[in-house]
């Protein structure tokens, strides 16, 4: 779709109207199906028009960069209290989360590892409380 801004020969009225194409707009006017809204002549021509150039376009996408950094920052925020406050287990969350939950094993600190989605799902199927977080490697940028 396009707009464009019509004018009329007869009465220099000025008016929008929307086209499929410009070859639409061509092919209606030879046609004599674009009129004048004010005095209803067939004399209608395109005006000048300006490009629509968004300046919106940059500053939306540098909002989406801010706010995707805001989030990486929060997320690197909540690792780090995890690693100050939780004991890391690795691959073998699920062995010690099940040690802990049945009472082989006892913790004063929380855990926290790496575990399947699988895993997860029997923890939670077992009565063991598990959260899965999102996780940002150092390496990422």
């Amino acid at each position: 779709m396009i707009k464009y801004q019509l004018k009329c020969k007869t009465c220099n009225s000025i008016f929008d109207s929307w086209f499929a194409s410009s070859k639409e707009f061509e092919k209606l006017k030879k046609m004599n199906l674009i009129n004048c809204e004010t005095c209803n002549s067939f004399k209608i021509d395109k005006s000048v028009m300006s490009p629509r150039i968004s300046s919106n376009l940059n500053s939306s996408k540098e909002k989406n960069t801010a706010k995707v950094n805001e989030v990486k920052s929060k997320i690197k925020e909540f690792q780090s209290f995890v690693k100050k406050n939780f004991e890391y287990v690795g691959e073998n969350f699920s062995y010690e989360a099940r040690s802990i939950h049945y009472g082989n094993k006892k913790s004063k600190k929380g855990i926290y590892g790496n575990a399947s989605s699988k895993d997860i799902k029997e923890l939670n199927d077992e009565g063991i409380e598990t959260t899965t977080v999102p996780w940002i490697n150092d390496k990422e940028n």
